[in-house]
């Protein structure tokens, strides 16, 4: 059967409408600043979620305060009054503080560095995968700050003892370099953490090469929006002079280079004040795949087209896929298209790896994913997979050092009399993980009918990062 002109007549479809979540990394960065400032704060349209109350319980635990808004189910309104702990974490005086940073792994590293600037004892320990997950390396870096690091069972893995007395620049003349291989997140701990140190710290970019960029981009987004001094250089090789950046500069940035760029931050107070976390883009975007590959086009709003969040990447690897869009300030549409394989190096937006893959099997050619070799240190090997469970439909994957191969099986839908994307008795498994999860769901796009949440062997993972992922997805059927 010929369904070349399927994409063409569902674009004239009315659009499914659905409310992008609130931003998981901006909300952990903005409680953790308001956490931080002396006196109250209202943090709006924050996510809840398990990552989200790890962070929160962790805050209240070394001093600050927390009561939920009000608001009669309007999300945009509701969030957290806070009343900080007005400069640095308390922790254990005679017996470490526990920190149980459940299974998040930006929890435990933007945490670990922001309580390593506090005073007292701390113990640092996880659920899940969460103690195979390297911190070794920020780890040195706070040591090197004056920072005490235990480890009680492996080195340079949780679960381990701070013992904190505050960061101290001087000890090493007020520069340290960290890299960003395995991940985004020692650098802005650490950049959460230096307005609490006792004079200016330099934090330089060092390693092979930068993943995620654009997170360090939200925490300085968060920096500025509570008055933190700071002043981002690059240069354009070794050796040559450090130029200051401006902020509309600094805001353009998508990439930062291994010993080209470094960032001076000044002691200072986090700022109170009334915040609101913007919509997510990591969220969105299995709901914008979805509008690609199902019968309607979706519309996804409260998405700030200007985000700096990395995982705004899915709308021009949707449109390389030949998605057809419709950006609008606040909100984005996504029709129905007849998708083709592409080449893309997704270091800066590895979380929209399990959703490319889902969306790369039913395109014309194959799909190159690379440069994401970091991501089988998540929380499950999501290289491994994504392909195990995408091979399950028939679609041939290679699971690569750097990433994966797809080779797409063509952009024909299932009109109900075809053969199925799963066997019958075929189960699927989330490997833990919520957004292996939620990539899944797309396959119900392609095979009415089909219910993956039930094919699932764990289909509550999502509360990770979306608790009501699956109740939305409900209005795409």
């Amino acid at each position: 059967m010929d369904h070349s002109n399927d994409c063409l007549e569902y674009r004239n479809a009315t659009p499914v409408e659905v409310v992008a979540p609130a931003s998981k990394s901006l909300s952990h960065r903005y409680l953790i600043g308001a956490a931080l400032a002396r006196g109250e704060s209202t943090v709006r349209h924050t996510l809840e979620s398990a990552d989200i109350e790890a962070t929160r319980e962790i805050l209240c635990g070394v001093g600050a305060h927390m009561k939920p808004i009000c608001a009669d189910g309007n999300a945009e309104i509701a969030g957290w009054h806070v009343w900080g702990m007005g400069g640095a974490p308390k922790g254990g005086a005679d017996a470490p503080k526990d920190c149980d940073v459940r299974e998040s792994g930006t929890t435990c590293r933007l945490l670990t560095a922001v309580l390593a600037a506090g005073s007292g004892l701390f113990k640092i320990f996880g659920s899940g995968r969460m103690h195979e997950r390297p911190i070794g390396e920020l780890c040195n870096v706070l040591a090197s700050l004056g920072c005490g690091i235990d480890y009680e069972d492996n080195k340079d893995f949780p679960p381990f003892i701070l013992k904190a007395q505050g960061l101290n620049p001087g000890l090493v003349d007020g520069l340290v370099k960290i890299g960003m291989d395995n991940s985004s997140q020692y650098f802005s701990g650490l950049l959460l953490a230096a307005p609490l140190a006792s004079s200016p710290l330099c934090i330089e970019l060092a390693g092979r090469k930068a993943i995620s960029w654009p997170y360090v981009g939200l925490t300085l987004q968060c920096l500025e929006d509570f008055g933190i001094a700071f002043q981002v250089q690059t240069r354009p090789r070794l050796g040559t002079p450090w130029n200051d950046l401006q902020t509309s500069t600094w805001q353009n940035l998508s990439e930062a280079r291994p010993g080209c760029m470094r960032i001076r931050i000044w002691p200072g107070a986090y700022r109170p004040g009334t915040y609101l976390v913007e919509g997510d883009w990591s969220g969105a975007s299995y709901f914008l795949a979805a509008g690609a590959l199902g019968r309607r086009p979706v519309r996804v709003a409260g998405l700030k087209a200007n985000s700096l969040q990395g995982d705004r990447a899915i709308l021009n690897i949707l449109e390389k896929m030949g998605a057809k869009i419709k950006i609008e300030p606040d909100a984005v549409t996504v029709f129905p298209s007849r998708l083709h394989g592409v080449d893309l190096d997704m270091g800066s937006c590895p979380d929209l790896v399990p959703t490319v893959a889902t969306l790369a099997i039913f395109a014309s050619g194959s799909t190159r994913i690379r440069n994401v070799a970091h991501l089988r240190l998540k929380e499950s090997d999501r290289i491994a997979a994504p392909a195990m469970e995408l091979c399950k439909t028939g679609a041939v994957i290679d699971a690569l050092s750097d990433g994966l191969l797809i080779s797409g099986r063509g952009t024909a839908r299932n009109h109900g009399g075809e053969q199925k994307l799963l066997q019958s008795d075929a189960a699927l498994s989330a490997h833990n993980d919520h957004r292996i999860a939620m990539a899944l769901a797309l396959l119900e796009m392609r095979e009415p009918g089909l219910c993956v949440r039930e094919r699932l062997d764990d289909a509550s993972v999502v509360r990770k990062s979306f608790p009501n992922f699956w109740e939305l997805w409900g209005a795409l059927q």
